[in-house]
C-alpha cells in the first residue's frame, strides 16, 4: 500500500507538499464495477490495516460520497419507529395516566359542581378519549410494520442460510449464520418481545369489557392481569431499541471508538461482578449464623439484598447506626465492606485502566471496520 503514494521531494511554499494517491482499482475493478477490495480489507480484521492513509482515504470518500445518504435513509426510519414506540409506551401513557387521575378526582367533585362547569368535566373526558385513541394508533403503527418489519427480515434471512447451509456452531447448537453479528441477535430478540406485547396487549383483551363504554381501555380483569407482564416486556424492548440506536456511532470515528472500548472492558465488570456475588453470598450466610436481631439481616435473602445495597452506597446512614446494637454484625459488615467495597472495587478500576490502554491503539481501527463494514 505504501506504493499507491508518491510524495513530492519541494514543498509548495515551504508549506505544502504535494501528495498523489493511486486508488484507483481500490475502488472500481477492471469491468467498471465497485472493487471488493474494501470487502476483503474488511474480512482481514486488522485494525492497523484499516489506518493505512490509501484504505482510511477510499473508505472515508465512498462513504461519505455513497454510503452514509444510504445507510442514513435506512435508520430514519428505524429512528422514526423508535419515537413512535417511546410515544406510546412511555409518553402519552403517563399523560393519560394523569388525566384520568384528574379526571377520577373531578368525578368525585361532581356534585359540588354547577351547572356550567359541567362543560369542563366533558372537555377532559374528550380529552383522556383523545389521548387512548392515539396510544392505540400508535401501537398498532408498531405492530404492524416495526414487527412486521422484522418477522419478513429474519424469516427470510433464515430461509436464505438455510437453503445455502450457512450455520455456525453457539455451543451445543447450529443457528443460522446471520446470527453471527449482534446486530441482528439483537433485532430478533426485539421483534420476539414485540410479538409477545402483541398476544398479551391489554387493549386487545379489554376490548368491549371495560366500564362505562370507554374504548381502548385497559381497567379490566384480564387486561388488569396481564398489565404487569406486558410493562416488563415493553421496558425490555425499549432497552434493545436504544441498544440498536448505538449502530449510529459509525457516523464518528471517535464516538464508534467510544462505544467499542466500552464493549471491550464489558467483560472486566461482569468478572467483578461475579467475585461480588460471591462475597456477598458468603457474607449473607456467615451474618445469618450470628445471634443477632437487627432486622435488615433478618435472613439469608434479606442479607444478601441488604449486602448489594452496602456495595452500591444504597444502605441509608440511620440503618448503620443501628449496627452498633449488635458489634459482631457490625465487626462482619466492617470486613465485607473492607473486602468488597475497597478491595474489589479499586481491582475493576485497575482491570478497566489496563484494558482500556491494551485497546486503545487499536480503537480507531476497529472504528473504521464497523465503518468498512457498512461501506
Amino acid at each position: 500500500l505504501d506504493g499507491l503514494v508518491w510524495r513530492s521531494r519541494t514543498t509548495e511554499g515551504g508549506l505544502r507538499r504535494r501528495v498523489n494517491y493511486y486508488i484507483k482499482h481500490l475502488v472500481v475493478d477492471s469491468n467498471g464495477e465497485f472493487s471488493p477490495a474494501i470487502e476483503w480489507i474488511t474480512e482481514a480484521r486488522d485494525p492497523k490495516l484499516v489506518c493505512h492513509p490509501v484504505v482510511a482515504m477510499v473508505t472515508d470518500m465512498v462513504w461519505s460520497r455513497v454510503a452514509f445518504r444510504s445507510f442514513l435513509f435506512g435508520k430514519t426510519w428505524f429512528l422514526f419507529t423508535l419515537c413512535v414506540f417511546v410515544l406510546s409506551q412511555s409518553v402519552l401513557k403517563d399523560v393519560e395516566h394523569d388525566m384520568a387521575a384528574s379526571q377520577a378526582a373531578t368525578d368525585q367533585a361532581e356534585q359540588r359542581l354547577v351547572a356550567g362547569q359541567e362543560d369542563v368535566v366533558v372537555q377532559a373526558e374528550n380529552h383522556v378519549q383523545s389521548i387512548r385513541i392515539a396510544i392505540f394508533a400508535c401501537r398498532c403503527f408498531i405492530y404492524v410494520f416495526c414487527l412486521g418489519e422484522g418477522l419478513a427480515y429474519h424469516a427470510k434471512r433464515t430461509l436464505r442460510d438455510c437453503r445455502n447451509r450457512d450455520f455456525v456452531r453457539f455451543k451445543y447448537a447450529r443457528i443460522p449464520e446471520y446470527f453471527s453479528k449482534w446486530q441482528d441477535t439483537t433485532s430478533f430478540f426485539l421483534m420476539l418481545s414485540l410479538f409477545l406485547m402483541l398476544c398479551m396487549e391489554p387493549i386487545f383483551h379489554c376490548a368491549g369489557k371495560t366500564d362505562g363504554g370507554v374504548i381502548f381501555g385497559e381497567d379490566c380483569a384480564a387486561g388488569q392481569d396481564l398489565l404487569f407482564t406486558y410493562s416488563v416486556m415493553s421496558t425490555l424492548a425499549t432497552l434493545l431499541f436504544f441498544l440498536l440506536l448505538t449502530d449510529l456511532s459509525v457516523f464518528s470515528t471517535r464516538v464508534s471508538a467510544f462505544v467499542l472500548c466500552c464493549g471491550r472492558v464489558v467483560s472486566e465488570v461482569l468478572l467483578f461482578l461475579f467475585g461480588l456475588t460471591f462475597f456477598v453470598v458468603a457474607f449473607a450466610c456467615a451474618v445469618c449464623t450470628l445471634e443477632q436481631d437487627n432486622p435488615d439481616f433478618d435472613g439469608v435473602a434479606m442479607s444478601f439484598l441488604q449486602l448489594f445495597k452496602i456495595s452500591f452506597g444504597m444502605f441509608s446512614g440511620e440503618r448503620f447506626y443501628q449496627l452498633e446494637e449488635s458489634p459482631a454484625l457490625m465487626a462482619a459488615i466492617f470486613i465485607f465492606v473492607a473486602t468488597s467495597v475497597v478491595f474489589l472495587t479499586n481491582l475493576l478500576i485497575a482491570q478497566l485502566n489496563c484494558a482500556y490502554q491494551a485497546s486503545y491503539l487499536d480503537m480507531v481501527g476497529f472504528a473504521r471496520l464497523n465503518r468498512g463494514k457498512i461501506v
